[in-house]
């Protein structure tokens, strides 16, 4: 039997958790969520395997939180962002937003919660329609939720505008006559459109020059800042998580690592794995030298997973009971979670 991994003593409905965090204090709860991809073989196209790309994943986020995922490629950071927001359906979990379990309701019901959950797509040229402008683009949520119309529409995609940096005249363009940074701007214009409460924001700034990558990151420090928003900001670049992230979760092979307040866990990581993601960040410093973790061999296949800790077989403090024990998400320190038997905890 699996062992779940939870970011946070789960919280029950009426009660509260060790350190007094009462179900209301989380906007977003998610438990056990798994999701697998059958891989169908055979005459009669029977499943014979599964990819295992988010395994048991809990969480929880507060209102006005910026909650940081990472890992590396093949981590199923994506997969959990999307599985949160049901653009794929989990195989198995809950999903409690706002007290509901959107897992559990029907397509129809879960189209009133898509103006509270909203996206922010990573490639911004793909995401947009060609063959719509931009004012199209920014206003099609307004007109599917009838928000607005007529000159209130127009109005409000001119405010969305000139909110993200952008301007009136633009809407009358299309995605092809804007830059990167432009097109990944009039991306948070849609996701704002709809004035909703959760956003995720799956790797905006991967596809962007650096210098865009900071414009982008402090609008959305900004907007998060103006409008309260509760993002959970998927990334494989650890320097801008560090920046605009409260907490910071790390995944490997659709699994919790560590869990820690940004700081804390830029400061003092526990992991293993942690310890070697943060060790390939780039210092801007040339006469400071960090000490290089570098990891054995590539990302095990999520169709086969490594028995007990998935680490394991990469992990320099490996042990023989790590192969027979799926490590649980221990606290550590306040907020610090870590999931290695072999680590005591933070110095």
């Amino acid at each position: 039997m699996t062992q779940a991994v939870t970011v946070t003593p789960e919280v029950r409905s009426g009660g509260a958790d060790k350190r007094g965090v009462t179900k209301g204090e989380h906007l977003l709860e998610v438990r056990d969520l798994k999701k697998y991809f059958p891989i169908k073989g055979g005459v009669f196209s029977r499943t014979v395997a599964n990819v295992k790309a988010v395994e048991d994943v809990s969480l929880n986020i507060k209102p006005g939180e910026v909650v940081g995922l990472v890992g590396e490629s093949g981590s199923g950071k994506t997969t959990a962002g999307r599985a949160i927001l049901r653009l794929i359906e989990p195989t198995s979990g809950e999903i409690i937003f706002n007290g509901v379990d959107i897992a559990k309701v029907s397509k129809s019901q879960m189209r009133e919660y898509r103006k509270e959950m909203q996206i922010i797509f990573q490639d911004p040229f793909a995401s947009l329609n060609p063959r719509m402008t931009v004012g199209d683009i920014i206003g099609e949520a307004l007109d599917i939720h009838r928000l607005a119309r007529g000159k209130a529409r127009e109005e409000r995609v001119v405010q969305l505008l000139e909110r993200t940096g952008l301007s009136a005249q633009h809407m009358r363009r299309y995605p092809h006559e804007f830059s990167g940074g432009q097109r990944q701007r009039i991306g948070i214009a849609r996701a704002l459109a709809v004035d909703p409460q959760f956003i995720v924001a799956d790797e905006p700034v991967s596809a962007l020059d650096v210098s865009i990558q900071a414009q982008v990151v402090n609008l959305l420090q900004d907007l998060k800042e103006e409008l309260g928003l509760t993002l959970l900001f998927i990334a494989h670049d650890l320097g801008v998580v560090e920046y605009i992230s409260d907490r910071v979760v790390v995944m490997y092979l659709g699994r919790i690592m560590e869990v820690a307040p940004a700081r804390e866990l830029y400061r003092n990581p526990v992991h293993p794995y942690t310890e070697a993601l943060l060790s390939a960040v780039p210092i801007p410093d040339p006469t400071v030298r960090r000490e290089r973790v570098i990891l054995q061999g590539d990302i095990p296949s999520p169709i086969n997973p490594p028995s007990g800790c998935v680490f394991r077989t990469r992990c320099p403090i490996a042990a023989k009971e790590c192969a027979e024990v799926v490590p649980p998400l221990e606290e550590v320190s306040p907020g610090h979670f870590k999931a290695c038997i072999r680590r005591p905890g933070p110095n």
